[in-house]
């Protein structure tokens, strides 16, 4: 499999990160690198898998701790720099080859209901007692 994070993109990426924490000094697992975690990422939302199916011989960290990475990232809108600095401003990206999978692209709280929906005829139930 080629390279999903290749040396040349870290280089731009990493300064956008948040530094990674110092080691607990209770001692326990490893935090997994930034690298490592925005591989298995990428390979997520590349490959369309679930989180918890992103194989371990990866080397990325389980899908949770990827999951847990992106979700902290979110929060921190390293996305939307992302964006800005690899596609520079609005204007400038290709929208033709752009993709939304409702599958991916959650509605808030359901999205909103523009009105009532309008019936089309009017229908009897059946009645059970005839």
């Amino acid at each position: 499999m080629a390279e999903l994070v290749s040396d040349e993109l870290w280089k731009r990426i990493e300064p956008i990160l948040p530094p990674e924490p110092e080691p607990s000094p209770k001692g326990g697992r490893p935090r997994v690198s930034n690298r490592q975690a925005l591989t298995g990422i990428v390979f997520v939302l590349r490959t369309g898998i679930p989180w918890q199916s992103l194989p371990l011989e990866m080397n990325c960290g389980s899908g949770s701790t990827c999951w847990r990475r992106f979700a902290e990232w979110t929060r921190l809108s390293v996305w939307s720099q992302l964006h800005t600095l690899l596609l520079g401003k609005a204007g400038q990206v290709n929208l033709s080859r752009a993709v939304i999978d409702s599958a991916s692209v959650r509605a808030t709280l359901g999205g909103t209901i523009p009105g009532p929906i309008r019936r089309i005829a009017r229908k009897r139930a059946v009645n059970a007692t005839f």
